[in-house]
């Protein structure tokens, strides 16, 4: 049996970590976010060094810049440095979302439609749960530690649910872990599974969070780029498109010696669905030319929100899920068919999303990972779980302790309490899931147009399937041109490799000047990725915005988007003068 270096190491060195946190009820803008408390009250800009991704960002400014925005010569790296730091390299100038963040903190009017989380607040029905269970003063009172590896009440739910949906019974203490969010459950997968110099490979574009996951467990990222079929391939002519998966790309990269492949749908940033046909083509790879230890990570945390579902699968993934479906004679599922009619209820499926454990032969060679943030606007009460075969889940098991000593209890037992609510009917619609997906869709055609008559090129959703709450906007033309060219190829030490191209440039030339916050594609791209038509890197072409916003900031942005048509006219008439 191959042991990762992280049970190795805990064979030896056992040290006991222990954390508990609870989250307080807070009414906020997400826009203007816990920080700005900080900065009324204190005169002096100050630096957030620790490291943020797709969240909140506190960087104010920089006090390694020079008076031009240049770094000075960086500090001399602190001595000894740990095996972790060693692989991660060290990070001592801004990131993209620190970058951003910035701007983001220093305009608070800005239409943020940036940072992947929603500016609202969860459903009353989640807030209530939360609300009971702090103010329950039984002797199961959910303020103390609970069982390591999940929440006894919580893991039983999961494990009903997913019983579901993968069509086979689930144990709820041997195959459910849960985790503080869902990235700490793909950080214990790959720390549990990876040994250095294992291969690990991932979809390109990709969240960038990955790369650095598998680099702490000692492996080597291996990129499968996602193929970008345009509608129109008309030279000249910019449209929107597809991501494709192409077999013999898939093919290039694995091999006996892929120990893991990360696969994420629906897709951050692109909002791919990934097909049946592209998941059955990745799980023919995984059996014909992989070793037997080869698992499939599964990042399924957008499953809720498949707004433009795959109109031929969903007829049988209906089919598929309505004959798996673990339940009564009456139809309820088990765990819920005690006689309390207020929590009965049919099962909910994910109209378009298929599970990848339940692809043939797959079903011990997957981790699935989801987590409850995205799903009930919640990201900040931060529960994710793994669900997968025991041989897998036991060494997270073994591994959680030592990370930190449970996840909030408080929180596990709001989500157990909230998650058969979620399957009752919801303002108008069979459940919270078909509201979530209706709302989303909404906000997705609120803000899509307003994309386009703007200038960008975004996917029509009558033709591809999307989920997730992001479009990624192609950059026309006309916006290209209106780029200010002393920003262009630009130093900036936040950009990839410091220069600030295309997809970059537009983004901060956005946020610092038209009042719309998006995100640019390049730090979703490796330093290779893939080259356009024209030679550049396809990552210039694209940025990433997110539409999980109230529709009061959809409409600002849309009005701000207008800026720059304005812009362009402006410049039409200067030349004709």
């Amino acid at each position: 049996m191959r042991l990762s270096t992280a049970l190795l190491a805990l064979a030896t060195c056992p040290q006991q970590l222990s954390a508990f946190s609870l989250n307080n009820r807070i009414v906020f803008r997400q826009q203007t976010t816990f920080l700005n408390s900080a900065t009324q009250s204190s005169e002096e800009n100050f630096v957030d060094k620790a490291p943020c991704y797709d969240s909140v960002c506190a960087t104010f400014t920089d006090e390694n810049e020079n008076e031009n925005g240049e770094q000075n010569e960086k500090p001399p790296s602190p001595e000894p440095l740990g095996q972790a730091i060693q692989r991660l390299g060290i990070a001592t100038g801004p990131t993209v979302w620190s970058e951003f963040g910035r701007i983001a903190q220093e305009n608070p009017d800005i239409a943020n439609l940036g940072q992947g989380f929603p500016d609202w607040l969860p459903p009353q029905f989640a807030i209530d749960a939360l609300v009971e269970g702090a103010t329950d003063v039984s002797h199961n009172s959910p303020h103390q530690y609970t069982r390591t590896a999940g929440h006894p009440k919580l893991v039983k739910e999961l494990a009903g649910r997913y019983s579901r949906h993968l069509g086979r019974e689930i144990d709820p203490f041997g195959e459910v872990a849960i985790t503080i969010g869902a990235s700490q459950a793909l950080y214990l997968a790959l720390q549990t599974l990876v040994k250095p110099g294992d291969e690990v490979i991932v979809f390109e574009p990709f969240f960038d969070l990955y790369l650095n996951q598998i680099k702490l467990a000692g492996g080597i990222p291996k990129f499968v780029p996602l193929t970008f079929k345009p509608y129109d391939d008309t030279p000249g002519v910019i449209t929107s498109g597809e991501w494709i998966l192409e077999p013999e790309k898939l093919h290039e990269q694995i091999s006996d010696k892929t120990r893991a492949i990360i696969l994420n749908s629906p897709h951050n940033p692109t909002g791919k669905i990934f097909t049946r046909t592209e998941m059955t083509m990745i799980a023919d790879a995984v059996r014909d030319r992989c070793g037997e230890n080869t698992v499939v990570l599964s990042d399924e945390v957008y499953k809720y929100i498949v707004h433009a579902p795959p109109k031929d699968e969903i007829e049988e993934e209906e089919a598929h899920q309505f004959q798996n479906a673990s339940s009564t004679s009456d139809g309820l599922p088990n765990s819920h068919a005690d006689g309390n009619d207020e929590l009965k209820y049919k099962p909910a499926i994910c109209q378009g999303h298929v599970h990848f454990a339940t692809l043939p032969g797959m079903e011990d060679r997957t981790i699935t990972i989801s987590s409850a943030g995205k799903t009930f606007s919640a990201t900040g009460w931060q529960v994710g779980w793994a669900i997968g075969p025991e041989k897998y889940i036991a060494s997270m098991h073994q591994l959680l302790p030592y990370v930190q000593f449970c996840a909030s209890t408080l929180i596990q037992e709001a989500l157990a309490r909230a998650l058969p609510k979620a399957d009752l009917p919801y303002e108008g619609y069979a459940n919270y899931y078909e509201h979530l997906k209706a709302m989303y869709t909404r906000k997705r055609d609120l803000l899509g147009p307003a994309l386009k008559d703007a200038g960008f090129a975004v996917p029509d959703y009558n033709v591809t399937p999307g989920g997730g709450f992001f479009i990624f906007a192609r950059i026309g033309k006309e916006i290209a041109e209106s780029i200010p060219k002393e920003k262009l190829m630009a130093y900036n030490a936040a950009a990839p490799g410091n220069v600030a191209r295309q997809d970059f440039a537009l983004c901060q030339w956005m946020a610092e000047e038209k009042g719309v916050l998006c995100i640019p594609a390049s730090p979703f791209f490796s330093e290779d990725c893939e080259k356009g038509d024209d030679g550049e890197p396809l990552s210039d072409q694209f940025v990433r915005i997110a539409f999980c916003k109230t529709n009061d900031t959809i409409k600002l942005a849309a009005a701000n988007l207008m800026k720059l048509q304005q812009v362009e006219e402006a410049e039409v008439v200067s030349e004709s003068r």
